[in-house]
Order: C-alpha cells, then structure tokens, then sequence
C-alpha cells in the first residue's frame, strides 16, 4: 500500500480572516528589505481576492549606509535613516496601507515594554546572528500564552537566512494547529522551529555581523541575488499556503552557486 502524502493544513485563521493577518517581519536589511516588497505584493493581491490582507509592523535598528545601497535598495536620499522607517514609508505611499515600523530589535526585552507584548500571527525573521534567532525563538516562547483576540495570536514563524551563495527558509508552527480529518493525506500539525531542529548546527557556527564599508566589501559576504532569491521563494511558500490552504513543503535549501533548490517536506 503507497503511504500517505504529508500534508499541513493552515490554520483556519489565515484562510478566513475577520482582520488583516497581522505580521512582524524582523530584520529589514539584505533578505528583509526584499520580503517586504513581497509582502506587499501579497496584501494588494489578498486584498483583490476578497482576503482582508495583511498588517505588517516591521523591527529594526539599523541606519542606511552607503555600503546598503544597490543590494538592499536604498537609494542616496535614504542614507542615514532607520532601513524600517524608510521601507514602510515607501510602502505605505506607494500602496496606501498604514504599516509600521519599529526602530528597535525585535528582542525579549523590547517585548515586556509593548502594550501587546509585540504578538503578531506570523512571525518572519531576516537577521544575521544565532544569538538574534535564539532570542526570537525565545520571545515567541513568552507570547504563545494567552492572547485576547485572534489577531494576537502567534500561528506560524518563518526563519530566513544566508550565506554569500547560499541559504535556507524553514517554515514553523508557533504550537500545534488543528488538522482537518483527511482520507487522503497523513495531516501533520506541528512544524518544528530552526532551533529546535538545528540548534546544535546553530551553535557551531560563528556570528559574523560587522557592518560592510562598501558594497564591494558587501558583496564578499553576500552575493548580490541570494536574498532577492530567497526572499521570492519564501514569499511563494507563504502565498501558496495563503492561496491553496495547505502545504507539503515547510521550506528550503537554496545554492546559487549550481542554481539548486531543494524543498524540505512536512513530515
């Protein structure tokens, strides 16, 4: 007898909204300036579809360098501003939505100081060191109690990240999420989080989060499409779980070098 295919089913709440799904998108710089324009994209087209679309907040700290420009499109005029400010700016004239930016890491102890503890429904994270990632994974931790609307409710985390050519995007579920009985697919109700599946593998490596002084410099530690890259097939991951309802992927391993991408399954 052929086994049953994996299948997550998405929460319900994404499929069928009462309010805009919200999102914080942590990290602005090389992958996250590029998954905000994918988002973007995402909420005009939900939007179009009937969907009550997206509320994005996104967090970061850092200022526009000059060393930005080119690969995380900014442009001269931008230099000097907080990337979430100017980002959500531009998005927001562009697209008429009210999105907003927070000038501050997403940390646990930024949390503790915000009216909703930051609570978001889906969670995705563009930084650069283990630390940040152990920290998010902690802060998703503290919000997965109690909430008081649905709109608070942490349903799914989506980590990003990279090397010069290569990279990764792992969906998780913040919890277990309710399957619908199936005769055809074995359903599978959690996705397990980056690390919990790769904290030895995180551990090991080195953080390396110097800023560059020059895009050349930029473009020894980065290459100039992996995050764009990323950024778009991560963007279908979530699309294609907005549209369809269910995945039997929850992520993947790309290499730009040999142009190979190779899906992670559920289950």
């Amino acid at each position: 007898m052929k086994p049953q295919t994996a299948m997550h089913y998405a929460d319900n709440y994404l499929i069928n909204p009462t309010n805009p799904i919200t999102v914080n998108l942590l990290g602005a710089g090389g992958t996250g300036s590029h998954v905000l324009t994918a988002l973007s994209k995402m909420n005009y087209s939900l939007v179009a579809l009937g969907h009550a679309g997206l509320h994005v907040t996104v967090y970061d700290a850092d200022t526009v360098t000059q060393a930005n420009k080119g690969r995380q499109l900014f442009a001269d005029s931008e230099v000097g501003m907080y990337k979430s400010v100017a980002l959500v700016n531009r998005i927001n004239r562009f697209f008429g939505t009210n999105w907003k930016a927070v000038a501050r890491p997403f940390t646990r102890k930024l949390l503790r100081q915000l009216p909703n503890r930051g609570r978001a429904n889906i969670y995705i994270s563009c930084v650069d060191t283990v630390a940040a990632r152990l920290d998010i994974a902690a802060a998703l931790q503290d919000n997965s109690g109690s909430f008081f609307a649905e709109r608070d409710r942490g349903i799914y985390w989506m980590d990003m990240g990279n090397a010069q050519k290569t990279g990764q995007v792992i969906l998780s579920t913040i919890g277990a999420i309710q399957q619908p009985e199936s005769k055809l697919y074995r359903t599978v109700p959690y996705l397990p989080t980056v690390t919990d599946e790769f904290r030895e593998q995180l551990e090991a490596q080195a953080d390396n989060s110097e800023p560059s002084c020059s895009l050349a410099e930029a473009l020894e530690k980065q290459d100039l499409f992996i995050n764009p890259a990323l950024a778009d097939l991560g963007g279908s991951l979530l699309w294609n779980l907005f549209r369809n309802g269910m995945t039997a992927y929850r992520g993947f391993f790309l290499n730009l070098a040999d142009f190979r991408s190779m899906p992670i399954m559920v289950g």
